[in-house]
């Protein structure tokens, strides 16, 4: 494979390593803004029932999670949530995204994410983003611009937005379709195997699994690009001379 045309990147624990998920503290941060408690619930009595919610729905575990293909918005969850329990909450949509996040899960960018961006920048590889992800789309976006203000992401492509989530192939295929590029042009990174790796592989893409900032159990696959830098992979980039040959997942062979 040539040098790509474009690198599509994850979000979580790859653009931006987030602290371990506290939804107490997240819920805790909405209920200041409840305008009508009927039962007078704790932060912890409505997480744990969001949390039972979730495990109906296998939704985040991570044995589960790549069976989980079609998205449930953050908007369809906590509207449930609160009114089911006979809470109203005086913010709109986005702004319950937003104090949520910010408070269960805050981020930062990953160590030498930025000047990777700036590298492809240089070289004109294009770049955006594809995200298994439940907030709305606008909280995503600003989240990513804020925190990565130099970035040329031509577009944020979230499930929540758009219903499909990795591994599901009809996600990258819309990738594609706004990039105007086949998939061999297309490299995608990310942290989750499941999801990120073999769901690019399958959807034609060339797959670099990135595990600097990796929050889930990693097993060692000598078969799959794997990076733990930024630096490792954009010195991948600049072997394409060499033609260094990789196998990748099962036995697809491919030429960098």
């Amino acid at each position: 494979m040539k040098t790509p045309k474009m690198v599509l990147f994850d979000y979580g624990q790859t653009l931006i390593a987030e602290r371990k998920f506290d939804g107490v503290k997240g819920t805790e941060a909405v209920l200041q803004y409840a305008t009508r408690n009927k039962y007078h619930l704790s932060a912890e009595q409505v997480q744990a029932k969001a949390n039972e919610i979730s495990r109906e729905f296998g939704r985040f575990d991570p044995e589960k999670i790549h069976l989980f293909q079609i998205e449930i918005s953050s908007t369809m969850f906590a509207s449930y949530l609160y009114e089911s329990q006979g809470i109203e909450i005086a913010l709109s949509n986005a702004q319950i995204d937003t104090i949520f996040w910010n408070a269960a899960a805050p981020g930062t960018p990953t160590e030498g994410i930025k000047d990777f961006l700036e590298y492809l920048k240089n070289k004109g590889i294009r770049t955006g983003v594809i995200s298994n992800i439940s907030y709305e789309h606008s909280v995503v976006a600003e989240r990513i611009n804020r925190l990565l203000p130099e970035n040329a992401f031509e577009f944020i492509i979230t499930s929540s937005n758009f219903m499909f989530r990795k591994p599901n192939k009809r996600i990258f295929d819309l990738a594609l379709e706004k990039a105007e590029l086949q998939p061999n042009e297309v490299w995608y990174i990310g942290d989750q195997y499941e999801c990120d790796i073999k769901g690019s592989f399958n959807a034609g893409l060339f797959p670099v699994w990135y595990i600097g900032a990796i929050d889930l159990p990693y097993i060692e696959d000598k078969n799959i690009l794997t990076a733990k830098t930024w630096s490792e992979v954009e010195q991948y980039m600049g072997e394409k001379d060499e033609a260094l040959k990789l196998k990748v997942i099962d036995e697809r062979e491919v030429t960098i």
